[in-house]
């Protein structure tokens, strides 16, 4: 129930189930004829327009993403752990297991392995069966982590975790049985605060190795360019709108997570 209620609640608090219900609250006031109308409806055109301007929106993510970017070298490891959450299962009409657009996690994990970080790969997701359905997330990662050139005996799967609490519990579990002591962390960068705190409270040696950047240096400039940038930046973009989005999902998760004492 509570993986459930943790996908349901929060949608009604991020920009477009919040300005759902503030829509529904703007009917039921003009139902009752209620002078008041005007304000819910001004107040759901100011969350859309804030969360899809470019300012508020590159603001939020960068202020996760750009937490854990590595100011050195990756160190080696005794493994390298790829988080899911960036899989399609091969459904027709799939011809095989599709890449999502975190889909970097995997093709990070699997660079690394390539240049000798680690000699072993832990790709750690299950699949929730009411959202997506379909083999666990692992057994997709390992299929496409053997496509890019990392042998099969040096994956190892946790199909299982439906979070990333559960991922981290997991991992450790993993680790424990194979003598792992220290690992590179590789998720999302916007992804990594939330990430590498729960690994670390679960007393994991974990590195951060953050890959699938939506905000770079020019992101961030290109608004001040020139009047055109300026003008677009201001202007509504479900693009924007979904980053704002996935940034208060994190807050959210943090603050969440926390009160559940897992961060």
């Amino acid at each position: 129930m509570f993986l459930f209620l943790s996908k349901l609640l929060p949608l009604f608090l991020y920009p477009l189930g919040l300005t759902c219900v503030l829509l529904v609250v703007a009917l039921v006031m003009l139902w009752r004829r209620s002078r008041w109308v005007p304000v819910p409806i001004a107040l759901a055109l100011i969350v859309l327009l804030l969360g899809s301007n470019a300012w508020v929106a590159n603001g939020l993510v960068r202020s996760l993403e750009w937490q854990q970017i590595p100011k050195v070298e990756l160190p080696k490891a005794d493994a390298i752990v790829v988080l899911g959450g960036s899989t399609k299962s091969a459904f027709p009409p799939r011809p095989s297991v599709d890449l999502s657009e975190e889909g970097d996690r995997v093709l990070y994990g699997a660079q690394l392995y390539r240049e000798g970080k680690a000699p072993l790969v832990i790709a750690s997701g299950g699949r929730i069966a009411w959202r997506g359905g379909g083999p666990s997330e692992s057994a997709d990662m390992a299929e496409i982590l053997k496509t890019l050139g990392v042998p099969a005996s040096a994956i190892l799967q946790d199909p299982t975790s439906l979070n990333t609490y559960q991922n981290a519990v997991n991992v450790r579990q993993i680790m424990k049985q194979r003598g792992i002591r220290r690992v590179l962390l590789v998720t999302s960068a916007m992804h990594m605060p939330r990430s590498l705190g729960i690994f670390q409270r679960q007393g994991i040696e974990a590195i951060p190795a953050p890959t699938d950047f939506l905000i770079t240096e020019q992101e961030i400039e290109e608004p001040n360019t020139t009047p055109e940038a300026t003008i677009l930046s201001l202007l509504p973009d479900a693009d924007r709108l979904r980053n704002t989005t996935r940034a208060l999902k994190e807050y959210l998760g943090m603050v969440i997570y926390r009160l559940r004492g897992w961060l």
